[in-house]
């Protein structure tokens, strides 16, 4: 009778530490399991391989005209009165771009030609007369005074006729270069000659592009200009160029004999192809970028998304046989194309993440979703 209660007591706490040690248990289990390892990002992995790359040398500078030929007023004094051309036409060699009026050049010339036909005139006489006295010099009939005057009046009379004959030719060159021609084939790149006026000689007329000959003006510096050689080939991008086109292929002229002492850079000459279709426009005075072709070298390179940036540095995160990454610096050369020559921290035997590079910091665990293919 006495025990009974007490069995059912003890069934009553046996039952509640059960409970208790199930609500304790559980969660314990549960918070243990979430204590493993997970890996924080899925990335994938490459290796560096050996890859052609070109070196070159890359400079900036300006457009230029080869040569630049001036041409001037060759008379003084008349009024222009025709202008042929215009600034952007192509001309040829000795085509007449402009003409003065010769009203007064024809009128000087008549007036020399006259003055020439004059002292001819004189001088067939002063010869006439000076051949009479050579004649009679022995004879006594005339006095050496009177001799020696007629050989000097025959001197005179030819040397007035080559002074005549001097000024005509002045006034025949007038008229000819009353028409100014193009000194050689080239567009015209400014006018300054205007119907009406009257300029003094030597007056800049025209301005002119011989040839249609560009080059571009690099400046490179004084460490770069060891390796330029005349004749290397040139990649040439004009500001006008479109994005994605080719680039102009040009080749070294000339190399500057001199280096700014302020800037320390030389001044490189590279011949510019001519442009026919003038596709893309490239202009005297406009910007260009380039690229000095040196040849192409051997060197390990990785894809440009498996090196990052940080603090001025260049890293990229090798995964372990543990699958943890560990951050490497290393040293970064050329750029070819999406792919990044890699000089120093890296062997072409280890795994280095591709993608999901930038997300990653050191001892990271990584799954690794596959090996991409060098590209």
């Amino acid at each position: 009778m006495i025990f009974k209660p007490r069995s059912s007591f003890n069934k009553v706490v046996l039952s509640g530490l059960l409970s208790l040690a199930s609500f304790v248990t559980l969660p314990h289990l549960a918070w243990a399991s979430q204590d493993a390892p997970r890996a924080g990002l899925t990335v994938t992995v490459t290796r560096a391989v050996l890859s052609q790359i070109s070196a070159v040398i890359t400079a900036n500078g300006s457009v230029a005209a080869w040569q630049e030929a001036l041409i001037g007023a060759q008379v003084g004094g008349l009024r222009m009165a025709e202008v042929l051309v215009n600034v952007g036409d192509v001309v040829q060699k000795d085509q007449v771009l402009a003409r003065f009026a010769t009203d007064t050049v024809l009128a000087d010339l008549a007036v020399q030609k006259a003055q020439q036909a004059e002292a001819a005139a004189a001088l067939a006489d002063a010869k006439a007369n000076a051949a009479r006295a050579r004649s009679l010099k022995n004879s006594g009939a005339l006095s050496a005074q009177q001799i020696n005057q007629y050989l000097t009046a025959e001197q005179t009379a030819q040397a007035r006729l080559e002074a005549t004959t001097a000024h005509v030719t002045v006034q025949e060159l007038r008229l000819k270069y009353a028409e100014v021609r193009a000194p050689d084939e080239g567009v015209i790149s400014m006018r300054q000659a205007t119907v009406g006026s009257v300029v003094p000689l030597g007056t800049e007329l025209f301005r002119m592009v011989r040839q249609q000959r560009l080059e571009w003006r690099a400046e490179v510096t004084s460490e770069e200009l060891g390796q330029i050689k005349v004749g290397m080939p040139v990649s040439v991008f004009p500001a006008s160029l479109p994005k994605g086109a080719p680039a102009m292929l040009g080749k070294v002229r000339v190399i500057g004999p001199t280096v700014d002492p302020q800037a320390r850079t030389a001044v490189v000459f590279v011949d510019l192809p001519k442009n026919p279709n003038d596709e893309p426009p490239v202009r005297a005075g406009m910007f260009a970028s380039g690229q000095f072709q040196l040849g192409a070298t051997q060197g390990l390179t990785l894809p440009q998304e498996s090196v990052v940036m940080r603090d001025g540095f260049s890293y990229v995160f090798k995964v372990g046989e543990n699958k943890r990454v560990v951050q490497t610096k290393v040293s970064v050369g050329r750029r070819s194309g999406a792919r990044i020559e890699v000089l120093t921290g890296v062997t072409a035997n280890e795994n280095i993440v591709e993608s999901g590079a930038g997300f990653l910091t050191n001892d990271d665990l990584v799954a690794v979703a596959a090996t991409a293919q060098p590209k």
